[in-house]
């Protein structure tokens, strides 16, 4: 089914993971070069492509973009403006996924400017549009002008129980029983870019599903085929690049290749390309000598033999490396030295310099709280919280240069996201280990793969830290040298070895399996016994760089820094939760002030955390909030302290902020005149819980349940739980003195009535007697007082006697 119903629109659709994907196009976008919408699901992703003309640069002038429209999932950004503003990370790695997959595959000599973009336009919460903006742009690519060489699709698998899963759902993806999660891209003959993580899943388990997704990539590209057999357009003609054979090949002869193998033989990066650009200057000045300088004829040659030298010098360290010599002297299996410091930086919480060759990365663990997470919002239906997250930084400094700094790059975005998609699956449960935890990977000297060094680091520093993580985890990148069928594989590739490559294959894990994959390649497409060789030189690699690891720290320190916050939890009664807030977050700002820590609600089920420093505080105030929320039961014995005074009763600290109220006539075995006879403020006092008020949370307590014996408690207790006074229905025609009492009127002391106080309500002249019949005099109001006039008499003559309401509501209980 199509998105749009216009005639015009052109669609193919087949079955992929038990659901209909679908491309058409024809309709939308239609000034775009080629535009394509996928629908799977309810998921609608649209990719265009343009040709915006041709560049004068230096290299090939391709834009990549992805954007997840909030409205695809009914929703309205957040922030003040109100608008999607610049990529999310999310969006970033969807972009680099694709722009990684087709940039290898447009014909040499175009130079075209070319911008892919992709939007989401709905998105139904479990079929994931990152794949789907993949397979759009490739299709678009396909179906446009553009010299691109397709068709090529995308995929992502999963694996349960030992079965590998096609395009697996969002709740699939993040169950616990999914140990992969693989994005990968082929062509009909072979792989061409691979992004995973995965759950220690053994190496020969990832072979089986890389071909399994080839699989799939090839019945998307037959669809591909098919739309473009309906309405693609002719691509346009590049002519191939004038290759200039001639002036390399008068510089080999000239200079040789013993001379050229002795230049990139020297050791030290730095001291490498020195002695490399002093090659190509002496080559350009030995080969424009008789020209005349500054003159158009000797600016050209002068650009031919530089163009030559350095073409000589790439292919002759291909042409070494494939002979089994690398320009460092190793061969294609060694990895270079490792040196590894744990404990670096005194504050840190955790801290690690992983030096391997002439790569170098400071990498440190910080621990935090839940205030800590970071929140991710997006096009899913609720914000998301996360509890681990790693950030790479790549400073120019690293590598020897001075460059404008413009923000985090998406390489740098990439790049952490690849290592904290190898750490996270190692990390302990959050009920084992309750921390926020943060890694931060400083570059600080770059001669290849610096992201398997922030990998290796940051498990370093996170065991270093105290961090119990399952397993340690290493991380290796691994290259190619290929010349038609002859190939070598290279472990632990330098910064040459990446760029005159042809593949940058990164592969991380523990001893028992991989947790995270990526792969770029620069030919079109690998055969399927490379990746294997690949992977299992790389694991290789990966357990000789675990050896190193152990030897620097055998596992997790049994302690945490001393400076890292203290995280406790509890569960609290969910019914508990607003008493644990209090009003206006009353109580929960008490116990942080109080004790100096952050108190953490992290749930509706009753989840709270609590962190800080010293660790006793945290013990201290977890206490409280224990006794705070604690069910307390009638029948429980509490000792307390009198915390109040007053006429009817006192009021008794039970622990946590807690109070209960004591009536006098709950003091004594007998009858208590005072309160005071009994106990007063701050005496510590015995007491029984008779009853606890089911909406308003009050409790009632008794001293006397607390002293009888046990033949009398039962009879006790029935009798306590009673509210305080007689039996309602009581009559009301005089209000009689004491606890004994009827409103027929209020007497004087503890024997009282509501008639009034030894007063009446006549007026407010004549002391304590008053009655409400007149002011001006001091009318009793004991026997009924006469509010007709305010003539100061105390009868109630004309108004009708209330004794006939004894037994109503207003009987005092």
């Amino acid at each position: 089914m199509t998105l749009s119903k216009n005639k015009n629109v052109v669609a193919v659709s087949r079955e992929i993971g038990g659901r209909t994907l679908t491309l058409e196009t024809g309709w939308v976008a239609k000034q775009a070069s080629a535009s394509v919408i996928v629908s799977y699901g309810e998921t609608v992703v649209m990719s265009t492509v343009v040709d915006g003309g041709p560049k004068d640069l230096p290299f090939f002038p391709l834009t990549v973009d992805y954007r997840e429209k909030t409205y695809a999932a009914g929703k309205i950004p957040g922030g003040f403006f109100k608008r999607e503003a610049r990529p999310s990370t999310k969006e970033v790695l969807a972009m680099r996924l694709l722009d990684r997959s087709v940039r290898p595959m447009f014909t040499d000599g175009y130079q075209n400017e070319v911008q892919v973009m992709g939007a989401v336009l709905s998105y139904d919460q479990e079929n994931e549009p990152e794949v789907l903006s993949m397979i759009g742009g490739m299709a678009a690519l396909h179906l446009s002008k553009i010299p691109w060489t397709g068709p090529m699709a995308a995929v992502r698998l999963g694996w349960v129980d030992g079965n590998v899963l096609v395009n697996p759902t969002r709740s699939i993806v993040e169950s616990d029983v999914n140990r992969l999660d693989l994005t990968m891209s082929a062509t009909m003959d072979s792989v061409c870019m691979v992004e995973a993580g995965a759950e220690e899943l053994p190496d020969s388990e990832v072979t089986i599903a890389l071909s399994a997704g080839h699989q799939v990539c090839q019945q998307i590209c037959e669809m591909i085929e098919e739309l473009r057999g309906q309405v693609g357009v002719a691509k346009i003609v590049v002519e191939a690049p004038v290759v200039d054979e001639q002036t390399p090949a008068e510089v080999l002869e000239k200079y040789g290749d013993a001379a050229i193998r002795a230049v990139l033989l020297t050791q030290g990066k730095f001291e490498r390309y020195d002695a490399i650009d002093a090659f190509v200057a002496k080559a350009i000045e030995e080969m424009t000598a008789g020209l005349e300088a500054g003159s158009d004829e000797f600016a050209t040659r002068a650009a031919e033999v530089k163009a030559a030298a350095k073409k000589v010098v790439n292919n002759t360290e291909r042409r070494m490396t494939l002979e089994g010599q690398r320009v460092d002297q190793r061969d294609t299996k060694t990895v270079r030295p490792i040196e590894i410091e744990t404990q670096l930086l005194p504050r840190a919480h955790g801290s690690a310099l992983f030096t391997r060759g002439e790569t170098q990365a400071i990498v440190t663990t910080t621990l935090g709280s839940s205030d800590d997470e970071m929140f991710i919002d997006g096009i899913n239906a609720e914000k998301r919280k996360s509890k681990f997250y790693l950030h790479y930084n790549f400073p120019p400094f690293c590598t020897g240069e001075a460059k404008m700094l413009r923000g985090t790059s998406r390489r740098e975005q990439g790049h952490g996201a690849l290592a904290e998609r190898a750490l996270a699956p190692m990390l302990p449960d959050y009920g084992d280990f309750p921390y926020t935890i943060r890694i931060v990977s400083d570059i600080t000297e770059s001669n290849g793969s610096s992201s398997m060094a922030s990998v290796c680091g940051g498990c370093l520093s996170l065991m270093d830290a105290g961090v119990p993580v399952k397993a340690p985890v290493a991380g290796i990148a691994m290259g190619l040298i290929m010349e038609g069928e002859e190939y070598a594989i290279l472990s632990d590739i330098l910064g040459s070895e990446d760029h005159h490559g042809d593949m940058d294959f990164k592969v991380t894990g523990t001893r028992e399996g991989i947790t995270a994959l990526q792969m770029d390649i620069k030919v079109k497409g690998l055969r399927q016994e490379i990746l294997d060789e690949a992977l299992q030189q790389a694991r290789d690699g990966r357990l000789h760089i675990l050896d190193c690891m152990e030897e620097a720290l055998q596992g997790p320190r049994e302690n945490i820094s001393p400076y890292a916050p203290a995280n406790k939890a509890i569960k609290i009664p969910a019914a508990k939760i607003g008493f644990l807030i209090g009003p206006k977050g009353a109580n929960i700002k008490k116990l942080q002030e109080e004790f100096a820590v952050q108190v953490n609600i992290l749930d509706d089920e009753g989840n709270v955390q609590v962190s800080g420093t010293p660790v006793e505080n945290v013990e201290a105030c977890l206490e409280m909030i224990r006794m705070q929320t604690r069910e307390m039961e009638i029948g429980e014995r509490i000792t307390g302290k009198v915390t109040s005074v007053k006429d009817f009763g006192c009021f008794i600290d039970l622990g946590g902020g807690r109070e209960g109220m004591c009536h006098i006539s709950e003091l004594d075995l007998g009858r208590v005149e005072s309160v005071t006879d009994v106990c007063d403020f701050g005496d510590e006092v015995e007491v029984v819980v008779v009853n606890i008020d089911e909406r308003s949370g009050k409790i009632r307590l008794s001293r006397r349940v607390a002293l009888v014996s046990e033949e009398e408690y039962e009879d006790a207790m029935a009798a306590a739980s009673r509210p305080s006074g007689p039996p309602r229905g009581g009559d009301r025609g005089g209000r009689g003195g004491g606890r004994d009492r009827d409103r027929g009127g209020r007497g004087g002391g503890r024997d009282r009535d509501r008639g009034g106080r030894d007063r009446d309500r006549g007026g407010r002249d004549g002391g304590g007697d008053r009655d409400r019949g007149g002011r001006d005099g001091g009318g009793d109001r004991g026997g009924g007082g006469d509010r007709g006039g305010n003539d100061g008499g105390g009868g109630r003559s004309e108004r009708p006697r209330r004794d006939d309401r004894a037994g109503s509501a207003f009987a005092d209980g």
